[in-house]
C-alpha cells in the first residue's frame, strides 16, 4: 500500500513504469539526449556526394574541351608530331613559367589531402549509393576508398591546373568556371556546417582555409586573365619561348666586372654586418636568378604542411586541457592520495595547485609548439640560400661536394624518380620534423619548468635540486679534473721555443695520464650523454632539410632524402639551364618559323641587335658599342659562356664526334 501511495502523483493519478522509465532526467516524446562536449551531426540541405559528383563531371567535361582545342589550334603546325592532346596541368620544368597557378593547385591539394585524414567518407559521391545503417550514417570500409582517394584528388584538380597551361580565352574561361565551382561548393559546405563532431568543432573550418584561399586566387586570377586576353589580346603573344629570366640571368653572368667591382665596396658597422648576415641566413629576392618551379612548390607546401601540422597539434590537446583544468573539483585530493600524493590539507588548495599545474603544462605545451614552428620556419628559409647557392654554382659549372654520387649532367632513371618525388618528400619529412621537434622540446621543457623553474619559484619538491646537491663529490670531481687539466695543458706540458710550441716535461704528462685515467672515464661517461642529446637536437632540427645529410660524407648516399635533393639538381641543371634557354630564344626570335630542325649557322640577321639587348648598358654612348663591337660582342659572350659550362660538355661532345665522323672541321 505504501509503495503504490508513493507511486501516486498528487493528483491522484498513478505512473506507469513498466516501459522502463526510472529515470527523471530521461526526456520525453522519444527524444535523445546529446552528450555534453559532442557537436551534433550536420545535415547540409545539399549532399555532399551529389555536389562532389557534379564537380568530377565538370572537370572531365573540361579536361575533354582542352583536348578538343590543343588538337584545333596546331599550336605546333611545323614540327612532326604535334603537341599532346592531352594537356599538362604543370609545366614542372620552366624557368619563366607562372608559378602562382602551380603553387595554388598544389596548396588545394595538399589541404584536400590533410582533410581526407579524418573524413568518415573518403571518396564523398560514395554516400549516394553505400548502405546506411539504422541511424542513418553510411557504413563503408574506409581503408581500400581512401587509398583509391589518394588518385582521385589529383584527378579531380587536374583540370583546374591544366586551364592556365594552353594560354587561350577558352581555357581562361573554362578555368573561371571551374575554379568558382570549386570555390563556390566549399563555400556552401563550409558556410552550412561551420562546425563539426572531429577532434575540435571548427578544426574542419580552420583545416580548410589554405583550400578556401587557394580556391579564391584561383577564382580571382582567371578572369583576370580572361579579361586581359579579350582586351589587350595576349594570347598569342604569350606563347613566346620565355626569356625574362634566362635573359637577366646571361646580363648578371656577362657583366661580371661590374658586379666584382661593386662587391669591393664593403662598408663597416654593426648594420651592414647584420644585413649581411641576415642575406646569408634568410632567402632574399636577387636580381638575376629566380628559383625553379619545383623549388617553389616545396617552399608553399612546406609553409601549408606547418600550418596544417601545428593546427593539428594545437587544436588536439590545448582544448582538452582546458576542459580537464576547468572540471578540476575537490574529489581530486582523494584521488591523488589514493596514490600517497597529499598536496595539502586544503582540499581547497590542492585544486588550485592542480589547475596551477595543468596551467603550466599547457605553456610548456604551447611554447614547445610555437618553438618547433619557428625553427622549421628558419631551417626553410636557410635551406633556400642554400638551394640557390648550389644552383649558381652548377649553373658556372662547378662541381659541387655533394657526396660520392656520380657527377655526369646526363639525366638517368633514378635521377628522373628522385625529381618527381623531390617535392612530396619534402612536404613529408616537414611534417615529420615538425612532429618529432615538437615532441622532444615538449619533453624538454616540461622536465625544465616541473622540475627546475616551479621547485625553484615555490621552494618545495626540489627533487632535482636535491639530488644534484647529494652527488656534489662527483659534480666537484669532474669539474676539478676537467680544469686542472686544462691549465697543466696549457702552462705546464706546452712551451714556445723560437716561436714554435714544443712538448715539455713528458714524465709528469704520462704520470697525470695515467692517474687520471678513472676520472676521465667518468668525464667521458658525462661528455658522451651530451653527445647523444646534442646529436639528437641536431637531427630533430634538421629532419626536414634535404640539402644536407644527416649521415657522414662518406655515407651520405645512404640518407635517402640528400641522395633525392642531389638527383633532383642534376635534372634541374641539364633540363632547364638559363644560358642554354637564352642561346635558343634568341636563335628562335631572329628566325622565321621553320620546321624543328637545329640550325647549323649560328647567328643570322638580327642576332646582334638580340646580343646588344642582353649586353646592353646603362651608358647607351659609351666608347667601343658600335654595331661590329656589340655584334662580336653577343656572339663571343655567347660562345664563350656555353662552351666553357661542363654542364652542358656531354651534348657537346656527342655532337662535335658526329661532326668529325662526317669529315667537318670541329
Amino acid at each position: 500500500m505504501s509503495r503504490a501511495a508513493g507511486n501516486q502523483t498528487p493528483s491522484g493519478a498513478t505512473e506507469d513504469y513498466s516501459d522502463g522509465s526510472w529515470y527523471l532526467d530521461e526526456p520525453q516524446g522519444g527524444q535523445e539526449l546529446q552528450p555534453e562536449g559532442v557537436m551534433p551531426s550536420c545535415h547540409p540541405s545539399v549532399p555532399p556526394g551529389l555536389l562532389h559528383t557534379c564537380l568530377a563531371v565538370l572537370s572531365i567535361v573540361v579536361l575533354l574541351l582542352l583536348a578538343l582545342l590543343l588538337r584545333r589550334r596546331q599550336l605546333w603546325p611545323h614540327c612532326g608530331h604535334g603537341r599532346s592532346r592531352l594537356p599538362s596541368p604543370v609545366d614542372f620544368l620552366a624557368v619563366d613559367g607562372p608559378w602562382t597557378v602551380p603553387t595554388a593547385v598544389f596548396t588545394v591539394l595538399f589541404s584536400s589531402l590533410c582533410l581526407l585524414l579524418l573524413a568518415e567518407t573518403p571518396l564523398p559521391f560514395l554516400t549516394l549509393a553505400s548502405p546506411s545503417s539504422r541511424d542513418g550514417e553510411t557504413e563503408a570500409p574506409r581503408g581500400p576508398w581512401k587509398m583509391l582517394a589518394l588518385l582521385y584528388y589529383p584527378a579531380l584538380y587536374y583540370s583546374l591546373a591544366a586551364c592556365a597551361t594552353v594560354r587561350h580565352e577558352a581555357s581562361h574561361l573554362l578555368g573561371s568556371t571551374l575554379s568558382w565551382a570549386h570555390f563556390g561548393v566549399q563555400v556552401w559546405q563550409r558556410a552550412e556546417c561551420p562546425q563539426g563532431p572531429k577532434i575540435y568543432k571548427y578544426y574542419s573550418l580552420l583545416a580548410s582555409m589554405p583550400l578556401l584561399l587557394g580556391l579564391g586566387f584561383l577564382s580571382l586570377w582567371y578572369p583576370v586573365q580572361l579579361v586581359r586576353s579579350f582586351s589587350h589580346r595576349t594570347g598569342a603573344g604569350s606563347e613566346r619561348l620565355q626569356g625574362n629570366f634566362p635573359e637577366e640571368y646571361l646580363k648578371t653572368l656577362l657583366c661580371l666586372k661590374k658586379l666584382r667591382s661593386s662587391s669591393h665596396t664593403f662598408k663597416h658597422g654593426f648594420l651592414p654586418q647584420a644585413w649581411i648576415c641576415f642575406r646569408h641566413s634568410v632567402y632574399t629576392p636577387q636580381r638575376g636568378f629566380r628559383l625553379p618551379l619545383m623549388l617553389v612548390l616545396s617552399a608553399t607546401l612546406t609553409g601549408t604542411a606547418i600550418y596544417q601540422v601545428a593546427l593539428l597539434l594545437l587544436v588536439g590537446v590545448v582544448p582538452t586541457i582546458q576542459k580537464v583544468r576547468a572540471g578540476i573539483t575537490t574529489d581530486i585530493s582523494y584521488l591523488l592520495a589514493g596514490f600517497g600524493i597529499v598536496l595539502s590539507e586544503d582540499r581547497q588548495e590542492v585544486v588550485e595547485l592542480v589547475k596551477y599545474h595543468l596551467w603550466a603544462l599547457e605553456v610548456c605545451y604551447i611554447s614547445a609548439l610555437v618553438l618547433s614552428c619557428s625553427l622549421t620556419f628558419l631551417v626553410l628559409m636557410r635551406s633556400l640560400v642554400t638551394h640557390r647557392a648550389n644552383l649558381r654554382a652548377l649553373y658556372r659549372g662547378a662541381a659541387l661536394d655533394l657526396g660520392p654520387l656520380p657527377q655526369s649532367p646526363n639525366p638517368s632513371r633514378q635521377a628522373i624518380f628522385c625529381w618527381m618525388n623531390f617535392s612530396a618528400y619534402q612536404t613529408a619529412f616537414t611534417c615529420l620534423g615538425l612532429l618529432v621537434q615538437h615532441v622532444i622540446f615538449f619533453l624538454g621543457t616540461t622536465a625544465l619548468a616541473f622540475l627546475v623553474l616551479m621547485p625553484v619559484l615555490h621552494g618545495r619538491n626540489l627533487l632535482l635540486l636535491q639530488s644534484l646537491v647529494s652527488l656534489w663529490p662527483f659534480w666537484l670531481t669532474l669539474a676539478l679534473a676537467v680544469t686542472l687539466q686544462n691549465m697543466a695543458a696549457h702552462w705546464v706540458f706546452l712551451k714556445t721555443h723560437h716561436g714554435w710550441p714544443e712538448l715539455t716535461n713528458r714524465c709528469m704528462l704520462y704520470a697525470a695520464t695515467f692517474l687520471l685515467f678513472p676520472v676521465n672515464v667518468l668525464v667521458g661517461a658525462t661528455v658522451v650523454t651530451w653527445r647523444v642529446v646534442l646529436s639528437a637536437l641536431y637531427n630533430a632540427v634538421h629532419l626536414g632539410q634535404m640539402d644536407l645529410s644527416l649521415l657522414p660524407p662518406r655515407a651520405a648516399t645512404l640518407d635517402p632524402g640528400y641522395h633525392t635533393y642531389c638527383n633532383f639538381l642534376k635534372i634541374e641543371v641539364s633540363q632547364s639551364h638559363p644560358a642554354m634557354i637564352a642561346f635558343c630564344a634568341l636563335l628562335l626570335r631572329t628566325q622565321k618559323p621553320q620546321p624543328c630542325v637545329a640550325p647549323q649557322d649560328g647567328f643570322r640577321l638580327g642576332a646582334g641587335e638580340e646580343g646588344m639587348q642582353l649586353l646592353q648598358t646603362k651608358d647607351p654612348t659609351a666608347k667601343g658599342t658600335g654595331p661590329r663591337a656589340c655584334h662580336g660582342k653577343a656572339r663571343w659572350g655567347l660562345a664563350y659562356t656555353l662552351l666553357h659550362n661542363p654542364a652542358l660538355q656531354a651534348s657537346r661532345k656527342r655532337s662535335l664526334s658526329g661532326a668529325q665522323a662526317n669529315g667537318a672541321q670541329p
